[in-house]
């Protein structure tokens, strides 16, 4: 009897108004979970470097996204996303005050909605969206990438400049054009400096444009993004301009990428971040298991001697289902003498270096479960 009034009583939650309100919530997310073995490199001057042995959560998260059909070919769309980090102890629970019987949970300082969280309208011209979001220039190639979102990324060495150009900022308003034969084109215009109050004082923003092709087996993309930078120094900034390409089949993918940063906040507007990095990926798949190999040169930046640095990658993937995949990889990126790059994008393990010139190294073992 018990069993059958709970019943009821779910039923009847599941089936109120309120519920029906939001029936366009779609719930999402990743948990990805991993056992890395890191050594930070010795440093050029002969500083020893350390190891680490962690569970890392390789940006597991999860969303909520939904849309709403407005009539005359106009949906209204939003998304908010947050990153889980499944083993980092600033997920901790502190009490709000002394003695209290309720914890209060935060993550990211208290920030939540740290991924792309948006609203925007969709049509038959395309996308716009407002909020936090990828730019342009960083989807474009990231497709590309047989390790993202884990500790052999290539964004340990693109992407890099004063700012950065791997970028997911606030402030931003984004236009995305409709597929036409493959083709699809996207801008964002961004204030880096949402703080200003007065005309007087200095602001910084951004341009990010990309387009892409996508009609399989062929992937291709330009993307272009400048960063005015008035707060460094009058008239500074930053460009990056970025070409990528991919190729699938059942058995095997490729997949290249240029980049090329130029910049003018060195001594007497002269370059002080300008090089080319060049990305080169593979995947060979081998029934339910696959080999992956990826390889990243970065050049001496700004014509200083010893500045540049190489990542080299490998690893291996078995899918355990449509949704489990459980993989391993080995990474190690040499730094030159004067370079001091790091592993990146990897939670709690990666951040990590002996030194100017060391080369850092790690071994990852884990899990991806999509839900």
């Amino acid at each position: 009897m018990q069993k059958k009034i709970i019943a009821l009583a779910i039923a009847s939650v599941l089936s109120a108004p309120a519920f029906a309100d939001t029936a366009n919530i779609n719930f999402y997310g990743i948990a990805d979970v991993s056992y890395d073995m890191v050594d930070t490199g010795t440093a050029t001057n002969g500083t020893e470097g350390a190891s680490k042995r962690v569970v890392s959560s390789n940006v597991s998260r999860f969303g909520f996204k939904g849309s709403e059909a407005l009539g005359d070919g106009l949906t209204a769309v939003w998304q908010i996303e947050q990153q889980i980090n499944i083993d980092d102890s600033s997920n901790s629970c502190a009490a709000v005050a002394a003695g209290a019987a309720v914890p209060e949970c935060k993550s990211n300082n208290g920030i939540f909605a740290t991924r792309n969280t948006f609203a925007g309208l969709k049509g038959d011209f395309g996308t716009v969206l407002l909020g936090r979001h990828d730019t342009p220039y960083k989807i474009s190639t990231r497709k590309l990438d047989v390790f993202g979102d884990h500790i052999a990324d290539n964004r340990s060495l693109m992407g890099q400049g004063g700012q950065g150009f791997e970028l997911r900022p606030t402030d931003v308003l984004a236009y995305i054009s409709p597929a036409f034969a493959g083709v699809t084109a996207a801008i964002a215009t961004v204030n880096l400096t949402e703080s200003n109050t007065l005309d007087s004082q200095k602001s910084n923003s951004a341009l990010s444009i990309a387009v892409m092709y996508d009609a399989a087996p062929f992937y291709g993309s330009v993307a272009h993004e400048q960063h005015k930078l008035d707060t460094v120094a009058d008239g500074a900034d930053e460009s990056a301009t970025r070409v990528g390409f991919g190729y699938t089949e059942e058995m095997f993918s490729v997949g290249v990428a240029y980049e090329k940063i130029t910049d003018n906040q060195g001594v007497a507007q002269a370059s002080k971040f300008d090089h080319n990095t060049v990305y080169v990926s593979g995947k060979l798949n081998l029934g339910s298991g696959a080999v992956k190999l990826a390889y990243t040169k970065l050049g001496e930046v700004a014509s200083v001697a010893d500045t540049g640095a190489s990542q080299v990658s490998v690893g291996y993937d078995y899918s355990l289902s449509k949704r489990s995949t459980v993989y391993a990889m080995y990474t190690k990126l040499s730094n030159d003498q004067a370079a001091k790059y790091k592993l990146s994008q990897n939670s709690g393990a990666s951040s990590t270096l002996a030194g100017t010139g060391a080369s850092p190294s790690a071994i990852s073992m884990g899990l991806k479960h999509v839900f």
